[in-house]
């Protein structure tokens, strides 16, 4: 059992190459969102 699979990822095929690419994208899109949403608060963009 490999370490992706223990914790939150507890399913067959956490460790899956197509299981992290989604949470990959998926966690560094937030983490887009949340400070592209900052600018925009603190700063008059637009």
């Amino acid at each position: 059992m490999s370490d992706l699979n223990r914790g939150i990822m507890k399913f067959k095929g956490a460790d899956s190459p197509k299981a992290v690419t989604i949470s990959t994208v998926l966690l560094l899109g937030s983490i887009a969102a949340l400070i592209i949403w900052a600018l925009q608060a603190a700063y008059a963009v637009n």
